[in-house]
């Protein structure tokens, strides 16, 4: 039973009652405000009103904290019915932030000195205390202090005010007969030489909450077929029971329907079934839903971590991810932003602490076939987050500290195990676990999950427990121009496996702009504008500013600025990804940092916080394409990459040089054939006499049978970004000059025809548009959006094909785009085009 709504809140300041009293059925709760749980005391309070918009302009620094210095209750009344089957219930939390005493009818259940810490679960027997009829559950929270390991967002954002206290996991009650079933976990071998064949082991814990000993039958099913073992318990005894394939053969699968990575097949699932019966009556039974598919890594000869799905090698491409700011994340936040991660083609989410209030973003991995890595934060790394000393293993240095970790590790990986998504555990980001913290860590994982590699730190660091990282944390984090991931070689560069990375800030459209920063403070930037970026050395937006006007010249006005941003973005995040698939196998992964954000700003994210995409994120589904042709900014070779498992053939790839005058001054085809999974340079593009010193680079790729399958523009510089690589820090490379591109401000006008049709089907509403360049001149950069036709605003989330388009003279492009239609709120939709020199017709 999944305690979510009729819950009510209110600060301990202003309860002068105690914890008996306050989980009486008969205690007067009329002044508390209604909440959902999961959920902090901030967001509820955001929902019930008390504070407008805190995601704009510095609205944030107007909450008061010191309501957040107290204790709050949760308070929540559900009902039981003893139906003679299930007398044992236990209730059941997967996250309070940070301690928390616990009564249920007037009766202390645990109190703060045992509740403790964010990503502790805690299953609490309440059979004695458990009434027929209404029941009342009161739970206060007490805030994390400093030198707690608690949720955090380290320099990626401002802190919470409230610290994310609360419930903000979510809450059930459990109910069985003697015994229940805890923690069914299914582990897969695959046979890599067919994959076909796959054994399957199933484990579950059996639980005897009785005080009687008890005997009875545990029974598994999947997909129809069936295994039971025989189990007696003593009183409270806890006992693991194990289903192998050599002993039960219905689990050698013949035909094993493999669980596979976005474009690189079908992300199949599979759901077990098991229940125990006493006397043929059951006693509990539960259901888990798991994929088949093995994980394992390798090491190159150079000395870098790669990874393989069923004896794959498989380029990880991905993106960071962090939850909502209030932790506030809902189903349709969740489900768009996964979507856009399997639309840009990435294959990986990662995640820099155990993010999610419920299992629910991990299940949606699950279905599109996102992988996962999943591990702590650097939050409890430094001392500056944290709030107590730190070393080089961090701020995790006392037994009882590691105990507390160390348990948190292994609710976690228990709770997760199952999502066939999870390919990496992360015991640490910037630095390594403590020795001995990090041999509790092995030893969880031997005991509860041997079927995926595990991973000491994000960087390349050696510990002496489990050796060589092999992985690589060396920047950048600011901007660096598209050349940077080419001719890199010692620090961000591609090559290995950069476990976070990327070219600095993405601002977003103009609308996005004007939805975090008021009027009056959007041009020219200022403090506001800082505020909405990260914080630290990423506290402005400066840096980019400088690379933006040294490329592209000097915005007169924050329309212009957001219109060169987008071109920015794209080119910078579309080299990054391309140069990590040009380079595969020297190249083993990478991931930008970050994928999302969880507020408004102008740093680190493919999409905003509003769900609104901006040129990074087709900058990136143009890079990550299965088959997919290129440019190499460095060596000035056109590449293919075959991101298949099939080998691609008799292909042909057509390159052409343009001038800012739309002169064609360079063609040459060439034939194509590249190996699967691997990458090929089919040509070098030459120096070209005559050229201006902006000009345009067009790649197209044709399969066997002359369809295109892969095409790309480029806008380069006869004057090449040129890198200052012997001052470079820890987070940037800086530049000493500047490539010029500055001659697309003379592009003359391009006059396109629109062409446009709405369909929809049930609430899915698509746009096919057809875009004609009936000129000669290139129409540059073309943007589409469909927006509300009253409100004006953007319709998101949104599903284009391809945007910031460029058309040669004469061509015609198709573009489709989806959307909800729900996401109107009742309005029309209408399409909208623009571009850098686009007048539409």
């Amino acid at each position: 039973m999944l305690l979510r709504e009729n819950w009510l809140i209110r600060s301990s300041a202003d309860v002068d009652d105690s914890g008996e009293a306050v989980s009486s059925p008969t205690y007067d709760a009329k002044d508390w405000q209604p909440a959902n749980v999961p959920t902090t005391v901030l967001a509820a309070l955001v929902k019930n009103g008390a504070y407008g918009d805190l995601y704009f302009g510095k609205n944030l620094e107007e909450i008061p904290t010191e309501q957040f210095e107290h204790a709050w209750w949760y308070r929540t009344e559900f009902a039981l019915e003893d139906d003679g089957r299930f007398e044992h219930a236990r209730l059941a939390f997967d996250g309070i932030n940070y301690r928390a005493n616990v009564w249920l009818n007037g009766e202390r259940v645990a109190s703060c000195d045992s509740i403790v810490g964010a990503f502790r679960r805690f299953e609490l027997d309440i059979t004695k205390l458990a009434r027929d009829g209404t029941n009342v559950l009161a739970v206060q929270v007490f805030p994390p202090r400093p030198g707690d390991f608690t949720v955090g967002f380290v320099d990626w954002n401002p802190s919470p005010p409230d610290s994310n206290m609360g419930i903000w996991r979510e809450v059930r009650v459990l109910r069985s007969g003697a015994v229940s079933i805890n923690d069914p976990f299914v582990e897969s071998k695959v046979n890599l030489e067919t994959l076909a064949q796959a054994a399957l082991t199933v484990t579950a814990d059996l639980v005897n909450h009785g005080d009687e000993p008890v005997s009875g039958t545990l029974e598994g099913e999947i997909e129809g077929s069936e295994f039971r073992r025989e189990v007696s318990l003593a009183p409270g005894e806890r006992k693991r029971v194990r289903f192998s394939p050599d002993q039960f053969t219905q689990l050698n699968l013949s035909s094993a329907r493999l669980w596979w990575p976005n474009n690189l097949g079908e992300p199949n699932l599979y759901e077990l079934k098991l229940s125990f019966a006493i006397d043929d009556r059951t006693s509990d039974e539960q259901t888990v839903r798991f994929g088949i598919r093995e994980v394992s890594d390798y090491v190159t000869e150079e000395g870098h971590r790669g990874y393989m799905i069923n004896g794959q090698k498989v380029l990880i491409r991905g993106g960071g991810w962090v939850d909502d700011l209030l932790l506030a994340d809902d189903t349709r936040r969740l489900e768009a932003q996964v979507r856009y991660t399997k639309h840009m083609n990435l294959n990986t989410i990662r995640l820099e602490g155990f993010w999610g209030s419920s299992r629910e973003l991990y299940d949606l991995c699950d279905e599109h076939g996102l992988l996962m890595m999943v591990g702590w934060s650097c939050h409890w790394e430094w001392e500056n987050y944290v709030g107590k000393p730190d070393d080089e293993f961090g701020c995790i240095t006392t037994d009882e500290d590691m105990d507390l970790i160390a348990r948190s590790w292994k609710d976690q990986v228990v709770w997760l195990r199952n999502h066939p998504s999870i390919f990496v555990w992360f015991a640490g980001s910037d630095k390594l676990p403590r020795p001995e913290l990090e041999r509790k860590y092995i030893e969880v994982l031997d005991e509860c999950d041997a079927t995926r590699p595990y991973l000491a730190a994000a960087k390349n660091l050696e510990s002496e427990v489990s050796g060589r990282t092999g992985v690589k944390m060396r920047g950048p984090y600011a901007y660096v121009p598209p050349i940077y991931w080419y001719v890199d070689t010692s620090y961000g560069g591609a090559f290995g496996f950069n476990t976070e990375t990327g070219p600095g800030a993405q601002p977003p459209p103009l609308e996005g702009l004007k939805r975090m920063i008021p009027e009056d403070h959007l041009w020219p930037p200022d403090d506001y504008w800082d505020y909405h970026c990260a914080r630290r050395e990423f506290g402005s937006i400066k840096r980019y500013e400088r690379a933006l006007n040294a490329r592209y010249g000097a915005p007169q006005d924050v329309s212009e600025f957001a219109r060169t941003a987008q071109l920015v973005n794209y080119e910078a995040m579309r080299a990054m990804f391309e140069a990590f698939g040009a380079n595969k196998g020297k190249a083993t992964g990478v991931i930008q940092w970050m994928l999302n954000s969880a507020w408004p700003k102008m740093y680190w994210q493919l999409y905003d916080y509003y769900l609104m995409p901006n040129g990074a994120f087709y900058g990136a589904r143009k890079a990550c394409e299965p088959i997919h042709i290129l440019y190499d900014y460095g060596d000035h070779d056109v590449c293919v990459v075959n991101d298949t498992f099939a080998p691609l053939e008799n292909a042909r790839a057509e390159v052409r040089i343009l001038t800012m005058s739309s002169r064609e001054v360079f063609a040459e085809t060439a034939a194509v054939s590249v190996a699967a999974n691997a990458s090929a340079r089919v040509m070098h593009v030459p120096d070209v006499a005559g050229l201006s010193t902006t000009y345009f680079l067009d790649l197209r790729l044709t399969d066997r049978n002359g369809l295109q399958v892969s095409d790309n523009f480029y806008w380069l510089s006869t004057k090449e970004d040129i890198l200052d690589v012997e001052n470079t820090q820890w987070f940037v490379t800086p530049i000493k000059e500047h490539a010029d591109l500055t001659g697309l401000r003379d592009l003359p006008e391009a006059a396109i025809r629109v062409q446009h049709k709405w369909e929809h089907a049930g609430d899915e509403r698509t746009v096919s548009v057809t875009l004609e360049n009936p000129t000669e001149r290139i129409a540059f950069g073309v943007e589409l959006v469909v927006a509300g036709k009253r409100s004006g605003a953007w319709v998101l989330p949104v599903y284009w094909d391809d945007n910031y388009i460029s058309l040669l003279p004469g061509e015609t492009r198709e573009v489709t785009a989806s959307f909800s239609a729900s996401d109107l709120n009742g309005d029309e939709p209408v399409l909208k085009v623009s571009g850098w020199n686009v007048t539409p017709q």
